[in-house]
C-alpha cells in the first residue's frame, strides 16, 4: 500500500501541496482528479522521487521513501508513466521497452509478453522510431515501457490526455485487466471524469494542494465530484 500522510510541498517561497493525505492499495485503482494547476502532478512527482517534500511521509509497503532518489524508488517497483508521455523519440519502440529494464536484475532484463497482448500495435512497430508513433501509440509505449520494469505501484499521469476514443479505450481495458491481476496498486491521474469513475475503486479529489474528497467508488457523489472538476 501507498501511503501519503500530511505531505507539503515548495516550490521555492511558494507552497504547490498542502497536508496531502492520500492511499493507494494493491490490487486496486486510485482516480486522483482536480483542475488544472492544484498540485496533481506535483504529488506524483513527489512520490516518484523527482522533487522532495517539505514535511509529511510517503510510505511504500511500510518503506519510508522520504529522501530517495528515483532509482531506488524504481528499484522498489514504483513506475511513472508521466504526463506528455515522455518516450525517447529517436529510440526505437524496442530500444524505449528496453530502458524500462533498467532496474531490474540482469537476469530479469526481458519484456513480458504481456506488454504485446495488451498493445498489439507495439509489436507490430518494435523497429520505428519512438517519434514516428501517433500520439496514441507513443502512450501506449510510455506505459509499456512502465511496465517493463515490473511495478508493483504503477503511476499514470493523464493517460488519456490528447488521445483518440479507440486508444482511450484500449487504455482503460489495459488498466483494468492490470488491476483485476491483483498484483499491483495503480494511481490514475486523470481529468476526464468518466474514464476515472469507471476504473476507481478508490477517489480523491484535490483542490489548491489539498485533498478535499475522498472515499471509495460507492460513495462517491458525482455532482460534488463534478463541481470541483468544472472551471
Amino acid at each position: 500500500m501507498l501511503k501519503v500522510q500530511g505531505v507539503d510541498l515548495h516550490y521555492g517561497a511558494a507552497q504547490v501541496l498542502r497536508g496531502v493525505e492520500l492511499e493507494v492499495h494493491k490490487g486496486e485503482v486510485t482516480s486522483l482528479m482536480g483542475r488544472n494547476g492544484v498540485g496533481k502532478t506535483t504529488l506524483l512527482r513527489a512520490i516518484a522521487g523527482h522533487h522532495p517534500v517539505s514535511a509529511g511521509l510517503i510510505e511504500w509497503d511500510g518503506q519510508t521513501l522520504n529522501g530517495l532518489p528515483p532509482y531506488e524508488r524504481a528499484r522498489r517497483g514504483i513506475a511513472l508513466v508521466p504526463q506528455g508521455r515522455e518516450i525517447f523519440p529517436l529510440l526505437t519502440v524496442a530500444e524505449n521497452l528496453q530502458t524500462g529494464l533498467a532496474p531490474l536484475k540482469g537476469s530479469e532484463r526481458q519484456i513480458d509478453d504481456e506488454i504485446f497482448t495488451l498493445f498489439p500495435v507495439l509489436k507490430s512497430m518494435l523497429r520505428r522510431r519512438g517519434g514516428d508513433l501517433s500520439g496514441g501509440q507513443q502512450q501506449q509505449l510510455a506505459i509499456g515501457r512502465a511496465l517493463a520494469m515490473r511495478p508493483s505501484l504503477l503511476v499514470l499521469d493523464e493517460p488519456t490526455e490528447g488521445i483518440q476514443p479507440s486508444i482511450i479505450k484500449d487504455i482503460g481495458r489495459a488498466i483494468d485487466y492490470l488491476r483485476k491481476k491483483g498484483e499491483m496498486a495503480i494511481l490514475l491521474v486523470e481529468q476526464y471524469f468518466e474514464f476515472a469513475r469507471d476504473l476507481a475503486d478508490r477517489y480523491a479529489v484535490m483542490e489548491r494542494g489539498q485533498v478535499v474528497l475522498s472515499g471509495t467508488r460507492a460513495e462517491m457523489v458525482e455532482t460534488d465530484v463534478r463541481r470541483r472538476l468544472s472551471v
